[in-house]
């Protein structure tokens, strides 16, 4: 006969696993919510860097066209699709109906950055070969290619940056210390990588810190320091769309997610790729 019969307790609400679930880069780009068609198409317009003139000897000014470029970013309509039985609720632990629906969302969320970020990554701007951020001099670099580029310092340029190029600036004084900069990012933890969008400014630059960079934790990660007008991101008017419902007939419930989006790289010059060299600070 046994001497114990041990129970087991299920704790009724679930923990939410360790993932991204809400797009950090949407904001910080051009966004176009596309009404119609499938197709989205930005204009970039400057003068071609003309140079003021002089009245000719006829007595006219000389005239001139203005440079003129139509780039399209081409809508794809992405979804995900989590489906459960009544019974499986039923007899799982948690609240299944809203585990549904905060992973579906998740996974569109995850797929907007990806989809910037996959753009980004199209860019031939580079701040030169692979390096470890041991100070502040690698930002510092792309800011100044992009002031060589003419790309303007109003507030609208963003530094997309790894964990690893994170902990390595935070090791450098111009960047974390109180001589340098009013925010403090050593005492303020909740400046760091989040599941939602949370900025902090340096140097003129809003700096993000995002978990699935191009390389994130090895030796060839990709970082960007962006204008917001370089890169476009069209969108359906319904931007994210949602649907959870039951089938009767099947007796299963269901969380559908969707999107219709579709990004453009649309001035190379305004994005500037940071090689960096993370794989020290990785999970061995």
């Amino acid at each position: 006969m046994a001497e114990t019969a041990y129970q087991t307790q299920y704790r009724r609400e679930f923990i939410a696993g360790f993932e991204q679930r809400q797009s950090l880069l949407r904001d910080a780009v051009t966004t176009e919510i596309e009404l119609k068609g499938n197709t989205a198409t930005f204009l970039i317009a400057d003068s071609g860097d003309a140079e003021a003139v002089t009245r000719g000897v006829n007595g006219m000014i000389p005239a001139r066209g203005d440079d003129l470029t139509q780039t399209s970013a081409t809508l794809v309509e992405w979804h995900d699709l989590v489906r459960r039985t009544k019974f499986n609720i039923f007899a799982s632990q948690g609240d299944g109906r809203r585990i549904m629906q905060m992973t579906t969302m998740g996974v569109i969320n995850r797929k907007i950055d990806q989809d910037i970020i996959t753009q980004l990554n199209t860019g031939t701007v580079t701040a030169g070969a692979t390096a470890i951020a041991g100070t502040p001099a690698l930002m510092l670099r792309a800011k100044t290619i992009l002031g060589v580029n003419k790309v303007p310092f109003d507030g609208n340029i963003t530094a997309l940056i790894t964990p690893a190029l994170e902990a390595y600036l935070l090791q450098a004084r111009e960047f974390a210390g109180a001589e340098y900069v009013n925010a403090r990012p050593l005492a303020d933890a909740s400046l760091a990588w989040s599941d939602v969008q949370k900025i902090y400014r340096w140097a003129g630059m809003n700096i993000i810190v995002h978990p699935e960079l191009p390389g994130v934790g090895t030796s060839a990660e990709k970082c960007f320091v962006f204008h917001r007008t370089a890169i476009g991101h069209a969108v359906s008017p319904e931007t994210i769309q949602t649907a959870v419902g039951y089938d009767d007939e099947q007796d299963y419930s269901y969380a559908r997610c969707s999107v219709y989006m579709g990004s453009k790289l649309l001035q190379n010059s305004g994005v500037v790729v940071v090689n960096h060299d993370g794989s020290a600070l990785a999970a061995g």
